[in-house]
């Protein structure tokens, strides 16, 4: 039998949601000292204390962390593969700036030596990010759908990804039409969906990028593959709203378009979300669709704030993760990323302006704007999991899950940060969870990329901070 992989140190997952559980945060986390993971053959085999598990390791080669802490590998639920080049373009607003900066990049992914030369960026940008999974946007090119896949099967990471449907407000050498969207699609779930860990979406852009003729080349797509994903945009700021209603006038708000069309439900996830009504919060909820909140980007372009605590309504939760929207987003970091959902939430409870009045704020809202560190770092992982329905696969350390994680340097970063984390921990490692939490606070606030220290992708190391070795 072959040799599995044990790694012995400090671990701390989320086992459930941790919004229903006010002042009891701790109850939804774990945090193990001296732990141990057991991987064989990429899965989780077991996980638990050092003292409960050292008596199976006979078969297992140990690697010991002491130093570090251990956390889930984290989900990017909305990113573009296609944009790294032009991540820090002067951004302006949304529909300038995808005509200015980004559709004349993305024509460059026809070409297949253009677009595997952007994969190994992109693939090395996201291992050193900590990043084990990722919902991405390719183009309306198959070329590159194809390279987005085959370099994600070399490195064995979880990806969802499809084919861009487009066929408006671009440019005409960059749109597809309906019927070669539709056979090229049909061509790539056959090849992609289910090979090795790779998961198809169909991919109409957003709305206003979509005839009425590819919206149901998209309808149809679903209803031949159910079991696909679909990945898309909404309701990101108020002029493409009014341009998508425009375009679909028998639909009486965003969200329609795609009921009208069959694809709101399980599997779908929507980028940003920022302008959604209550309204259509609620039939998010009751469809089982999922909004992915990207802080960086709605920032970056001006969008405005997602309304978080709305999206987390116990009486009609919506599923929610997160995501860096690279290139609009200016980093690959999930840190970074959890650092800005946490000033959105207080954003969003303040507003700079003093245009809120206290007195008539939804206090039950106002709580669930707060972005804890079990909050954040549960949509990271485990909450972002369930929103693109791949808890059962991936989210945190239980035995049968695929062994994707990231080993965390608490001090790494910012000069400053390892005098700061030692007000809590004078040598710099947790002994409970509160302490655990604690620092992984410092590193939401003050950390990015240089946090990481390892990567680890179905059992294997492949980032380490020391070489910048993905490869």
């Amino acid at each position: 039998m072959e040799k599995g992989t044990a790694i012995r140190g400090n671990f701390f997952h989320l086992l459930k949601d941790p919004w229903p559980l006010i002042e009891k945060e701790s109850d939804s986390a774990q945090f193990i000292k001296d732990g141990l993971l057991l991987i064989n053959d990429g899965i989780i085999s077991g996980f638990g204390t050092y003292e409960e598990l050292s008596s199976r390791l006979d078969n297992y080669d140990v690697i010991h962390k002491p130093d570090h802490l251990l956390v889930p590998g984290f989900i990017d639920g909305h990113i573009h593969f296609p944009q790294v080049r032009v991540m820090g373009a002067y951004g302006n607003q949304l529909l300038d700036w995808l005509q200015n900066s980004i559709f004349p990049e993305e024509l460059k992914y026809r070409d297949r030596d253009y677009a595997t030369t952007a994969a190994h960026h992109f693939f090395r940008a996201l291992l050193g990010a900590g990043t084990t999974t990722c919902q991405a946007f390719t183009t309306s090119s198959p070329v590159s759908t194809e390279v987005f896949f085959d370099e994600a099967i070399a490195r064995g990471m979880r990806v969802i990804a499809g084919l861009t449907g487009i066929d408006k407000f671009a440019p005409d050498d960059y749109c597809i039409s309906p019927h070669e969207f539709y056979e090229e699609s049909k061509k790539l779930i056959e090849k992609y969906h289910g090979l090795d860990r790779c998961l198809y979406a169909i991919t109409p852009r957003f709305a206003v990028g979509c005839s009425e003729e590819m919206m149901q080349a998209c309808c149809q797509l679903k209803k031949e593959y159910p079991d696909c994903w679909v990945n898309t945009h909404i309701s990101e700021n108020p002029s493409e709203i009014r341009q998508a209603k425009e375009e679909f006038p028998d639909c009486s708000d965003y969200t329609e378009v795609h009921e009208k069309h069959g694809l709101l439900g399980p599997k779908f996830t929507a980028g940003h979300g920022v302008w959604l009504s209550n309204d259509e919060f609620r039939r998010f909820s009751h469809a089982g669709a999922a909004v992915c909140f990207c802080p960086l980007s709605n920032l970056f372009l001006g969008s405005g704030l997602f309304r978080l605590g709305k999206a987390m309504d116990p009486d009609q939760p919506v599923r929610v993760c997160l995501g860096t929207d690279m290139g609009a987003g200016n980093s690959f970091s999930m840190i970074r990323v959890m650092e800005e959902a946490y000033k959105v939430g207080l954003c969003n409870n303040t507003m700079l302006d003093g245009s809120v009045n206290p007195r008539e704020q939804d206090l039950g809202e106002s709580e669930r704007n707060k972005l804890s560190p079990y909050r954040a770092f549960y949509l990271a992982t485990l909450g972002g999991a369930k929103a693109i329905y791949l808890d059962h696969l991936i989210g945190n350390f239980v035995p049968g899950k695929e062994a994707d994680f990231v080993s965390l340097d608490l001090q790494a970063g910012q000069h400053a940060l390892a005098w700061h984390q030692q007000l809590t921990c004078p040598d710099g490692v947790p002994s409970a969870i509160d302490e655990a939490v604690e620092l992984l606070f410092g590193v939401l606030a003050c950390g990015d990329d240089r946090s990481v220290s390892e990567t680890w992708i179905a059992g294997k190391c492949r980032y380490q901070s020391n070489d910048r070795g993905v490869e």
